[in-house]
């Protein structure tokens, strides 16, 4: 198992759901953490819980220039990252493709591709210049299963996919490791974002299951982060015991499951 005491934890999207619970994560462990999320505020309150070192970055992950000059700007302690976990996502929506809002496409697509590919980018040089580094990424089981009437945050998260698999190829004779954990139903505000603030309808996605908690993704982030050097997990996908696909639950108590 490799220590992370003092390692340097870039996580994006930290200010809620699974970056905040990867925060709490890491920090059990003794890491120093770079958090950022375009709400300050949330970070702040995070921060303040934290009996670690911290770096906060007020970032949206769709500005490019933004992206690189918060890496640049790094202060000393915090420049040399050890880990990033690319977790900044959304979805937005729930329609046929033909009946779908552009604006949301192009949110998805920003943060979820986009927005990883920034952030990796200005990332990823220094690792290799310190031969020392690994990417982890917060996929989804939709990257695995497309699904009716989310064609969109299916194809980002394919992409997402298919970016573990090439980052890998592309760091082939070099010690540093590429990861992906893709989870399925993690009760998270995931729904009320889809549905633009919709509580009611949100809390139906959830209703007569018990999804997974962001404690749980986190958990198996930090078992990627923590394989001994030699040993890389490529993708972990994670689901609800009553979930088998992204839209096929179980809707009904399972015995045994509280």
């Amino acid at each position: 198992m490799v220590s992370l005491q003092n390692k340097v934890v870039f996580i994006t999207g930290a200010s809620s759901g699974i970056g905040a619970a990867c925060a709490n994560a890491f920090a059990g462990q003794g890491a120093k953490l770079v958090l950022s999320a375009r709400r300050y505020d949330r970070l702040q309150a995070l921060a303040a819980a934290l009996p670690v070192p911290t770096h906060l970055i007020q970032l949206d992950v769709t500005d490019r220039a933004a992206v690189q000059s918060a890496v640049a700007n790094l202060p000393a302690d915090f420049c040399e990252i050890d880990i990033l976990i690319n977790n900044a996502g959304l979805s937005r929506g729930l329609n046929k493709l033909y009946e779908g809002d552009i604006d949301d496409w192009e949110e998805m697509i920003n943060t979820n591709i986009k927005g990883v590919l920034y952030v990796t980018r200005a990332i990823l040089p220094g690792m290799i210049a310190r031969q020392r580094g690994h990417i982890i990424n917060i996929g989804s089981v939709a990257g695995h299963y497309a699904y009716q009437n989310g064609a969109v945050y299916c194809l980002s998260k394919a992409a997402i996919k298919s970016l573990t698999e090439s980052l890998k190829q592309d760091l082939l004779g070099t010690p540093i490791r590429v990861s992906s954990v893709d989870p399925g139903l993690v009760e998270t505000e995931f729904s009320i974002v889809r549905f633009h603030g919709d509580v009611e309808r949100a809390k139906k996605v959830y209703e007569g299951v018990k999804p997974m908690t962001p404690e749980d993704v986190a958990e198996a982030v930090l078992f990627c982060a923590t394989r001994p050097p030699h040993v890389n997990i490529n993708f972990i996908m994670m689901m609800a015991v009553g979930q088998s696909t992204p839209t096929t639950v179980y809707r009904q108590p399972i015995p045994g499951v509280q």
